[in-house]
């Protein structure tokens, strides 16, 4: 019976074409953590392995947050299931991608105001503060904000 039930709609896929995408980015981001590790930041090289790390941590919060969180209103979440629940659960679910940004955002925060911003890491964490904040206005600004001839901007308008 449980056969049954799967060949019809909901035929199980396989893990790698189900999280190919976040996979490959985050082997990509792992590698340039790799390179960056064993490279002198203070080079060509060194530098532009830095700041991909961050570009790529972006990349990777965006692939994996908006597979899992949802904000109300914006044409790059995915849309929240719809169910009764309490009106604080209800604001939270509605924007869990923007309060788990702001939240990462601020411990990227304390932990860049903590480090020498010139040293090896601290240029990297600064740059991921940036993509954080980068990333939370994006959110914000598609609420309302679109963009002709985008198909994000035509979804659910």
């Amino acid at each position: 019976m449980a056969q049954a039930h799967e060949t019809r709609n909901h035929k199980k896929k396989p893990f790698l074409r189900e999280h190919s995408l976040s996979l490959v980015t985050g082997s990509i981001l792992a590698l340039w953590i790799i390179l960056y590790i064993h490279w002198n930041e203070h080079s060509h090289w060194g530098s532009f392995f830095g700041n991909a790390i961050a570009d790529w941590t972006g990349v990777v919060v965006t692939v994996i947050a908006t597979k899992y969180l949802y904000e109300k209103g914006s044409a790059e979440s995915r849309r929240p299931p719809k169910g009764p629940l309490q009106p604080v659960r209800r604001l939270l679910r509605q924007h869990s991608l923007s309060v788990f940004l702001i939240i990462t955002g601020l411990v990227w925060i304390l932990v860049f105001k903590r480090m020498d911003p010139n040293s090896k890491w601290g240029e990297v964490v600064g740059n991921v503060v940036s993509e954080w904040t980068q990333l939370f206005g994006m959110v914000i600004l598609t609420k309302k904000l679109v963009e002709q001839h985008s198909k994000e901007s035509h979804r659910g308008r």
